[in-house]
């Protein structure tokens, strides 16, 4: 069989491991391809050999198994390349025909860089290269590609958990490395969101390991809540929308009042995240911002972590109807007065945490906002 070409981010150590499983039996070679550039999405998780006429893209030449051509293979089916078989340039000058994989046209529109490739991009491309795999033999090929949204969100979310750094005065000290063994891991569902089942023992407060136990996450990508601030009038931004998590516990009224919040995409800060967000769910445009907190909302269950921020605006002749319909969203936007939304807390109205803790976070702060910002 022919060799295979790859783009130099593959080539990377994580990234390699991930894609290739236990890797090859040889070091690739390196090597570039004619007449290409290295092209990705906004993502960045999209990415391979663009056709760049005059640009050379370099990467590595490989001889793979068949069980690793065909991990290489699902993987490509994921992010939507299609074969290609080309003429690779060898260190030596000299010429391979080889099989590639061309990212889908009009995507890989970024030209990747190697000054670019930070810890976070390297480690999330890792991160959802090993997810996809987990459904090697599992899932039709064809419908892979479907996970891929969920899967970045999932593959950002565990980039940045692995890089945290929280403090740990009042904490017993105990740490993954070590303290947790992992022994298997079941994808039991998997979609937008995924529910993973974790075989583990851990250490106890008493040092001895725990029996083999099985505990369930429910897991979705890093989130970001931001509540618009208006320090002239001293109203906020509300939004209302449906939801389902209400509608499971029978909750006769599933709509929720909420601070606009949204899923940080892959490559992108947990501000941006929050000022594409102002603009998709309240067509507004956020001034300044400040962090309220940091936290999961439901460590017992959720994966998911909460970066929550306030946000200068002006908000007159703010509200109305948003959000994107290529996401369903059917949401209204309300103007109320931060002592209405306060006594909303009080009756009950007001029932979600992100909302909730930013509110009483507001209260504390909004005479030095006022201040700062009016």
């Amino acid at each position: 069989m022919r060799p295979v070409f790859l783009v130099e981010p593959f080539g990377y150590p994580r990234p390699f491991a991930a894609l290739l499983g236990t890797g090859p039996d040889m070091a690739p070679d390196p090597a570039t391809l004619p007449g290409h550039a290295i092209g990705a999405d906004a993502t960045g998780l999209r990415l391979g050999p663009a056709r760049r006429a005059g640009a050379e893209a370099p990467g590595w030449i490989l001889n793979p198994t068949e069980a690793e051509r065909a991990r290489i293979g699902f993987w490509m089916t994921a992010i939507g390349a299609k074969p290609l078989v080309a003429k690779a340039r060898r260190a030596d000058g000299v010429g391979e025909v080889v099989d590639t994989f061309l990212p889908p046209p009009g995507v890989a529109k970024l030209d990747w860089r190697s000054e670019d490739w930070t810890a976070e991009w390297c480690a999330t491309l890792a991160e959802a290269i090993e997810e996809i795999l987990r459904h090697l033999g599992l899932v039709d090929p064809d419908h892979v590609g479907e996970l891929l949204l969920g899967v970045g969100y999932r593959a950002l979310a565990r980039a940045r958990g692995a890089a945290d750094a929280t403090p740990s005065r009042l904490r017993s000290g105990l740490a993954a490395a070590g303290d947790v063994e992992p022994l298997r891991l079941d994808l039991p569902y998997a979609n937008y969101f995924c529910v993973e089942e974790h075989h583990l023992r851990h250490r106890r407060f008493d040092g001895a390991m725990s029996a083999p136990i099985l505990r369930a996450a429910f897991t979705s990508g890093d989130a970001v809540t931001v509540l618009p601030f208006d320090p002239r009038t001293g109203c906020i931004l509300l939004i209302e929308q449906f939801r389902a998590g209400p509608l499971a516990r029978r909750d006769p009224r599933p709509w929720c009042l909420e601070t606009v919040a949204g899923r940080c995409d892959p490559r992108e800060s947990p501000e941006a995240t929050a000022r594409r967000e102002a603009r998709e769910e309240a067509g507004l445009e956020i001034g300044r911002v400040e962090q309220v907190a940091r936290y999961y909302p439901s460590p017992g269950v959720m994966s998911e972590y909460i970066t929550a921020f306030v946000a200068e605006a002006d908000l007159s002749g703010a509200g109305g109807r948003h959000g994107l319909a290529s996401e369903d969203e059917d949401i209204r936007a309300l103007v109320v007065p931060l002592d209405e939304a306060l006594a909303a807390i009080a009756s009950g109205e007001i029932n979600n945490s992100p909302l909730l803790i930013t509110l009483l976070w507001l209260e504390k702060h909004r005479a030095r906002l006022s201040a700062a910002w009016g």
